[in-house]
């Protein structure tokens, strides 16, 4: 098993992966790679496409999204960091979903012990639907004496809920299979499905770091879980070296804690709003129902509802469609630009409950 400490492009004492650094050639051609996956003869989690670094335009448009919106985001991390405290007595153990879930893990590790002076360390470990959480990754978070009761699982937001859902089925697993009570719940900044145990807001807005991959994640990639990976390994990850003069990580996480620390200091802790869950996942099930009658989308996977989600769908996969709310909003417009370098037809629902959706292309059905 990998017990070398491995923090990518972060601090050691910011973040310790749970992955194991791997060569592996990424799918050159993403039309074959979705037929790969649509078909069920591969798992996406097998396979990674080409990362490269975004054009001049996007860059801009990543540094526009931060200024807008990182005091919010910064108020968010406040907030979760608060309702972690609430419900952990003694030392966190935070336990965020690689890649995504990282950034936000580092900038509430650092929060949590500055404002609320607790104890706190970070481990950023693999969970892929279909197939859970990297249980020897959690085995060796426990070998390192922290307490299950301490564990919390963080990510940046929920899009329809695949992944909360995943994690406490594996954790409920996890959990009858050794004998522990480690809780599987979700903390998000945002949760748009309505399923994580706890989250600062319900608002699809842009969370900044979801616009960039590798460059804000810790020069990560997405977790990885083939044939190179052996029953004892962490899953695997490439670690994206050629593009460490062009890291954001460290400084986009920095800026978020040195805002949320400001924003302490100013204005004290945020108050907690109450998230209604049961109403989140109303609203998440039926547009998802609506989505596939209105685009005859017959594969739920093929819909990626929230900015974050839609995202990731232009930058990664093949996108079918984007669908947004209002084309004049500054939070889609780096999503506008990829449609357009794309050349991905853009509809315009004004009734729509979230601020984009992307939909990915069939494959499989001609």
């Amino acid at each position: 098993m990998t017990t070398l400490h491995f923090s990518g492009s972060y601090r050691q004492d910011d973040v310790e992966f749970l992955l194991t650094p791997m060569a592996l050639e990424p799918i050159l051609d993403l039309a074959e790679k979705e037929r790969l996956i649509q078909s069920g003869q591969r798992h996406y989690s097998e396979m990674l496409s080409p990362e490269s670094l975004p054009s001049p335009a996007y860059l801009a448009l990543f540094q526009s999204a931060f200024a807008a919106n990182r005091l919010q985001m910064a108020r968010d991390c406040l907030r979760l960091a608060a309702l972690i405290a609430a419900r952990r007595s003694g030392p966190v153990t935070l336990v965020s979903l690689a890649r995504a879930g990282t950034p936000v893990g580092v900038i509430l590790g650092h929060v949590l012990r500055q404002v609320f002076q607790r104890e706190c360390c970070h481990y950023s470990v693999s969970i892929i639907r279909d197939r859970g959480i990297d249980a020897n990754a959690i085995q060796h978070i426990l070998a390192q004496g922290h307490a299950p009761e301490a564990i919390v699982f963080v990510d940046g937001w929920t899009g329809k809920g695949v992944i909360s859902r995943e994690l406490r089925q594996a954790v409920h697993d996890y959990n009858a299979q050794h004998g522990t009570a480690i809780d599987g719940g979700l903390f998000v900044l945002s949760d748009l499905a309505g399923t994580a145990t706890c989250a600062a807001s319900s608002s699809d807005y842009l969370i900044p770091s979801s616009i960039l991959n590798a460059t804000v994640s810790g020069l990560v990639s997405r977790s990885v879980l083939n044939a190179q990976i052996g029953a004892d390994d962490f899953h695997g990850c490439v670690y994206y070296e050629q593009f460490e003069a062009h890291d954001q990580s460290r400084a986009f996480a920095d800026g978020l804690v040195a805002d949320a620390l400001a924003l302490a200091a100013s204005d004290g802790v945020p108050p907690a709003k109450a998230v209604d869950s049961d109403a989140m996942a109303a609203r998440s099930q039926a547009y998802m129902a609506q989505a596939q009658r209105d685009y005859g989308v017959e594969d739920i996977n093929l819909i990626k509802p929230g900015i974050g989600e839609a995202t990731r769908v232009l930058l990664r996969r093949v996108p079918e469609r984007l669908i947004v709310r209002d084309t004049t909003a500054p939070d889609v417009a780096h999503l506008l630009l990829l449609a357009q370098e794309k050349n991905i037809p853009v509809s315009v629902e004004p009734a729509l409950p979230y601020q984009a959706v992307a939909l990915i292309r069939s494959a499989v059905d001609g």
